[in-house]
């Protein structure tokens, strides 16, 4: 398995990150999979596992704690961009994302920084109704019973 670049451009603030060092797990046309450590460890983050959904334009986070625990899903609305030259993978966060605990409690997050980026021209009108449509899909699947996907659910993965 060919281990791609992969990097990560935030707008708020500003950044492109070299994520390029997490553990790659699986990869095909649709998935990567991921291990990783946090860059700044806190008590609530210490690293996880994730699973970026190429085409959907979701990356599904499992978290895990100090003591290496499982603490929450954490859902980022992206886009990818693919240099097939270079192998490169590219995640644009698109800034709303979906947080959701072991008891099912869930919090949609940063939709001030999506409504942020839309009036300063960070990011298109475009960008903006795929961010809220993607989210939607998230709170649609968690509200029927059916998130995570399976892949997520699988243990042989979980190991961090």
């Amino acid at each position: 398995m060919n281990k791609p670049s992969i990097f990560r451009t935030r707008y708020i603030p500003f950044e492109t990150v070299d994520i390029s060092s997490d553990e790659l797990l699986f990869r095909d046309e649709e998935l990567l999979i991921t291990r990783w450590k946090a860059i700044r460890p806190r008590n609530d983050i210490s690293g996880g596992i994730s699973y970026t959904f190429l085409k959907e334009g979701i990356k599904i986070s499992r978290f895990y704690d100090a003591e290496k625990r499982f603490a929450y899903w954490y859902c980022d609305i992206i886009d990818v961009e693919y240099d097939n030259e270079a192998d490169r993978f590219t995640l644009i966060d698109l800034l709303l994302d979906v947080k959701l605990m072991p008891d099912g409690t869930m919090k949609v997050l940063d939709a001030d920084e999506l409504a942020e980026a839309l009036e300063k021209g960070l990011i298109t009108q475009e960008q903006a109704c795929s961010s809220l449509k993607k989210m939607d899909n998230i709170l649609q699947q968690i509200y029927k019973g059916v998130f995570p996907p399976a892949i997520c659910m699988e243990e042989m993965y979980w190991k961090v």
